[in-house]
Order: structure tokens, then sequence, then C-alpha cells
């Protein structure tokens, strides 16, 4: 079945410049009535053509637009074609692999893949689906990146965030060879990763999305260049890569605090896995310490004008337009009570996660930040997600990693 979409007067602008969200109030009219999600030809009510995409009424998108070419043929075959221009894009990638064996494959709608987060990490692939489009080609998706790169085994997951209201239900699958396999989750071992020399155990089945931050990995190297010497704080340290990085650089010491107490005495195991590789010296152990709970809570406790460089990443504070409000009073209190922890001349490396948060937004709220905090404040650098994780210009939303290395002045 293939669906004929028209899209109400004024509501095309964005369409046409090859945005790809279509929401149900810029729907005019569907023909035939929906009943099953399918391929869709969209126009403007004068007949123009737009785009070709997936129209499914049970998705809080209804209608994921694909490609902008009247002449494609949309199907099975489409979507693995697009697999395999996602992967040739990050050809180099894997001839880095001397140094780094983790990176991301298909970053959604930046590779005209909508609802698909894809990780290779080493000889495993990791796809987290958070859109319906990716729950019904989740098998095409498989079988194009088994015959390609051969993985040693695929697992897929629904992101628990959109699982609910995208009807998903969570559920983890593997794949060998292309095929599904019923593999219970212990006898799934953990994964070791090199990125930029430095090791790390990846989860088999749990973990934070797919269980690494690979969008991170060129932001851990330069947070290494402010980090010799100084007594550091890694605020929602998860387990641990910037500290990693930092006691790589030669830290003074570094204090990890995150929420989960699991989570820090992995982080402690992989500086034990990286001194046993010796890509970290001798005695890296006894500089760190690990503090578990809020976050917020523990950063507020710590003692002021202590810190000589303090890591704020946490996680996604605005999931949506909606939260974006409160979101921004979290950034702000969070960035203003590191400004007081910090030492006068320290550096703060500060992220913001959230896509529904614009760059401008989060530097004026590092502004309100610094006026509160009674401080002043340089922007030394400007961080983004790495190229693995493109920013598609007619998406801007695929821009959600934003970062900035701040000098703080009292």
């Amino acid at each position: 079945m293939n669906y004929r979409i028209t899209i109400k007067e004024g509501k095309e602008k964005q369409l046409l410049r090859h945005h790809p969200w279509v929401f149900s109030g810029a729907v005019k009219s569907v023909e035939p009535k929906f009943e099953i999600a399918s391929w869709a030809d969209v126009y403007t009510e004068s007949g123009i053509f737009i785009a070709k995409g997936w129209y499914d009424e049970k998705s809080h998108i209804i209608l994921h637009l694909i490609s902008w070419r009247e002449k494609d043929e949309m199907g099975a075959s489409y979507v693995k074609k697009l697999v395999r221009e996602a992967i040739m894009r990050r050809k180099d990638f894997f001839s880095a692999s001397a140094t780094t064996n983790a990176f991301r494959l298909i970053h959604g709608e930046a590779d005209f893949l909508p609802g698909f987060a894809v990780d290779v990490y080493a000889s495993t692939v990791r796809i987290i689906i958070s859109s319906r489009f990716a729950m019904a080609f989740l098998q095409s998706v498989v079988e194009e990146i088994d015959a390609i790169l051969h993985p040693s085994l695929i697992i897929a997951s629904s992101d628990a965030q959109y699982a609910s209201t995208e009807g998903l239900g969570e559920r983890t699958r593997y794949f060998i060879k292309g095929e599904e396999k019923r593999i219970p989750d212990d006898r799934i071992e953990p994964v070791t990763i090199l990125e930029n020399g430095i090791y790390y155990e990846i989860p088999g089945t749990k973990g934070q999305k797919s269980g690494f931050y690979v969008d991170q990995r060129d932001n851990r190297v330069i947070a290494e260049e402010y980090a010799e010497g100084r007594t550091c704080l890694d605020v929602c340290s998860y387990t641990g890569a910037f500290t990693l990085h930092l006691l790589k650089a030669g830290a003074k010491s570094v204090k990890a605090i995150d929420s989960s107490e699991g989570v820090l005495r992995h982080l402690l195991y992989q500086v034990h896995l990286n001194e046993t590789k010796k890509t970290l010296k001798e005695g890296s152990r006894e500089k760190v310490e690990i503090l578990s709970g809020d976050c917020f809570e523990l950063l507020r406790n710590e003692e002021k004008n202590k810190y000589d460089l303090i890591i704020l990443d946490p996680p996604k504070l605005a999931k949506t337009k909606g939260a974006l409000e409160n979101a921004m009073k979290a950034y702000k209190d969070l960035n203003r009570v590191a400004m007081e922890k910090i030492k006068a001349g320290g550096i703060i490396i500060t992220f913001s996660c959230s896509g529904a948060l614009s760059r401008e937004d989060f530097k004026t709220v590092i502004s309100w930040s610094a006026k509160d905090a009674g401080i002043e404040c340089q922007i030394l650098r400007t961080l983004s997600q790495g190229e693995d994780h493109p920013i598609r210009l007619s998406f801007p939303e695929s821009e959600y990693l934003k970062g900035y290395v701040l000098k703080i002045i009292k």
C-alpha cells in the first residue's frame, strides 16, 4: 500500500527544506484511509511533490520523510542502500582500528534512517531503536550490516525513553550472521574496546543507551590538555571515560561522582584494566575517589574553590521542548554551583546532550550561571559530537551534543 498525503498550506516550508519530521497537525488528507504503516508520497495542497516517507499513525511522529527524489523506489532495498551509504561515509574509522575500534555507524535522521542509533564495538554491533520505522526495518538493517561488516554479534534493543510512546516494548534481540538467535542475557559476554589508546569494557546487555558514549571521543582528548597536575572533579562520570583520560594526562587527583554505585565500581575496574595494560601509570587507582548519589546535591556539598578542573556531563535534562524551561533552570543551577567550587583561573568543561536546547540557549544559560555566581567566564573552546555523529543541516535536531571549555575568572 502507498499513501498519498497532502500537507496543509503553510506547513510545507520546512519539509521542502528537507526537514524529515511531519506531525499530525500538518497533514490535510491521507488517501486511502490509514490501515497499516506503509510508504507514502507527500504533496503540497497545490499538488507539488515534496518527498517520500514512512506513514504510521501509531507513531508520535506520524510521517518520517526519507527521500526528496520522486524517482526513488521505496522499500527494504532502499533502506539497505541507506545503510551501505552510512557505512561508506565512515570508512576512515575502520582504518583507525589500531587506536580506536568503537564508533557510531548510523546516526538516525542524520543518515536518513529515523530511529536507528547503531554503534560498532570491536566485533560487536549495538542497535538502539527509537521509532516504529526502525522496528519495521530492523531485519533489513541487520542483514545489510552483516553482509558488509560480518560482526560476531548484533544486539538490538529498544530505547527505554521511546518504548512506551512508540509502542515498541522493551526487549533485546540477538542476531548472528543476520539471523535472530535466542540467547540468554547472562550468556552475553562484555566487550573490550579501544578508544584513543584507552581500553574500556562494555556490558553485554546492560548499560545506558548502547553501553558507551562514543560521541564524546574527541572531547575526552581535549580534556586531557587541561588535566596535568590538576585536582579534578568528574560530575555524572558514568563508567569513567573522562576520568581515564584525566589520569592518562597526569591529573593530580580525580573525584568521580555518579548516581550509580555500580557504574562507579566499574570505573575503578577500568582504571585497573588500563594499569594492567600499561595504558595508565601504576598508582593511577590511588588518585581516584568515587562517590555515588544525586550528582546535583553531591556537587553542592563540595568545598568551594577546591578544584582546578571540573567536567559537567549530565544526562539529557530536556527530553522534549515542553521540558525545556525546567531543564534550562537545572543547567543554570548545575553550572552556577560548579563555578563556586572551581578555583580562580580554573577550567570547567560543560556539556548538554539535550537536542531541544539550542547551542545559543545553552550559552545563555551559562552566562546566567556566571552572573549569579558573581564571576567572569571566558569560552576557550566550543565542543560538539564526533564526526561519526554528523550534523545534518536540514535537521538541526541532529546537533544534540553541545559543550564549552570555560576559563573561570574570580
